[in-house]
């Protein structure tokens, strides 16, 4: 046996040796930081309990198959059992491997989970998904790394792997769009829970975003259900975000009003809004000539998103214009028509207005 006729008892002895203190190095080492984290988590900072969470996933068992390789390299061995124990000891350091990759991603999940939690609670469900994805991508790839060193031949099953996820991939491609649709909207965040939003002709507000569809709560009361797809197609509206509201009103006077007064009517305009609580003014002119009416435009800021505030603010500013306007006699428009007549016209309307008066006396 090569093993006993090539190495001396000496040789032997070192690398069990060798073997040994790996193993006993790593166990001690595992077992130190394992009592540690028990004493430390309730007082050592967030970044010394991912250290300590991620050298938790530490295998002892798959540690003595790389203890036993690092060993069997201070021997001589036939070619049938060193590779044996190198792929024994390689797939084990991919599996530990493994086990330190899923660690560290659930530490980094957890520290943006932790973060979202309070701002966005219905972002948890898609963080759990995207976790599992990953993990399992991982994990994938882990086995076919495990069957290459174990001298399995993947060429064939990587590509019968990629032909099967094309055609899962087609087979639930609307149910992924909205997967991906749902991951956009929790990392890019158009909106969130809470949010009051308009998406086309509906305005309502978010109640849960899925991983499949979105929820929304109509103004109206009814439960409107979106998918994540067909959602992020509409433009938008998040009202929540809305700092201040423009607001552009129009009004006509009549064609008989002098010119002096069309000069005072952006004054009196611009003193009633700028007296009006929760408003910035922003311009008042005499904007167009229309077909029944000097026509002005004014423009103001309400200072607040909120509708009723909004609303108060614009009937403020609707009865002060009335009031000043009426104070300073000037008639608001309304749409009206003249018909002019002349020479010949006039006459055979006045005839026409007199047959039609002898006709109803029955003359």
């Amino acid at each position: 046996m090569v093993l006993f006729d090539e190495n001396s008892h000496q040789t032997l002895a070192e690398a069990a040796a060798v073997a040994f203190c790996v193993f006993a190095l790593v166990t001690v080492v595992l077992l130190a930081v394992r009592r540690h984290y028990r004493r430390a988590m309730a007082a050592a900072p967030e970044s010394e309990h991912a250290v300590l969470n991620i050298a938790r996933r530490t295998k002892l068992v798959l540690f003595l198959p790389i203890a036993i390789y690092i060993g069997s390299r201070l021997v001589v061995l036939d070619p049938e059992l060193r590779s044996f124990v190198g792929g024994v000891g390689r797939v084990s350091g991919i599996l530990q491997l493994l086990f330190w990759m899923g660690g560290l991603i659930d530490v980094l999940i957890d520290r943006y989970r932790h973060r979202r939690v309070q701002t966005d609670p219905a972002a948890i469900t898609m963080i759990r998904a995207f976790r599992f994805g990953l993990i399992i991508f991982m994990w994938v790839l882990g086995l076919v790394a495990v069957l290459q060193n174990v001298g399995v031949n993947v060429t064939a099953f990587v590509t019968g792997l990629g032909i099967g996820g094309v055609a899962i991939a087609l087979a639930v491609q609307n149910i992924l769009g909205d997967l991906f649709a749902s991951l956009s909207i929790v990392f890019d965040k158009p909106f969130e829970v809470g949010d009051l939003i308009a998406v086309g002709d509906d305005v309502g507000t978010v109640e849960r975003i899925g991983l499949k569809t979105s929820r929304i709560r109509s103004l109206s009361g009814e439960q409107l259900v979106y998918s994540n797809s067909d959602l992020l197609k509409h433009q938008i509206h998040n009202y929540r975000r809305m700092y201040e509201r423009r607001v552009v009103v129009r009004a006509g006077v009549t064609y008989q009003t002098p010119p002096e007064t069309l000069e005072r009517i952006p004054l009196l305009v611009r003193r009633v809004i700028e007296e009006t609580p929760n408003v910035r003014f922003d311009r008042a002119h005499f904007a167009a000539f229309g077909k029944a009416a000097y026509e002005f435009e004014f423009v103001y800021y309400v200072l607040s998103r909120d509708y009723d505030i909004y609303m108060d603010a614009q009937q403020a500013i609707n009865l002060g214009v009335v009031r000043a306007f009426t104070d300073d006699s000037i008639a608001l428009a309304y749409p009206t028509q003249a018909l002019l007549l002349q020479g010949e016209s006039l006459g055979a309307a006045r005839e026409l207005g007199r047959f039609d008066l002898l006709r109803k006396r029955g003359e």
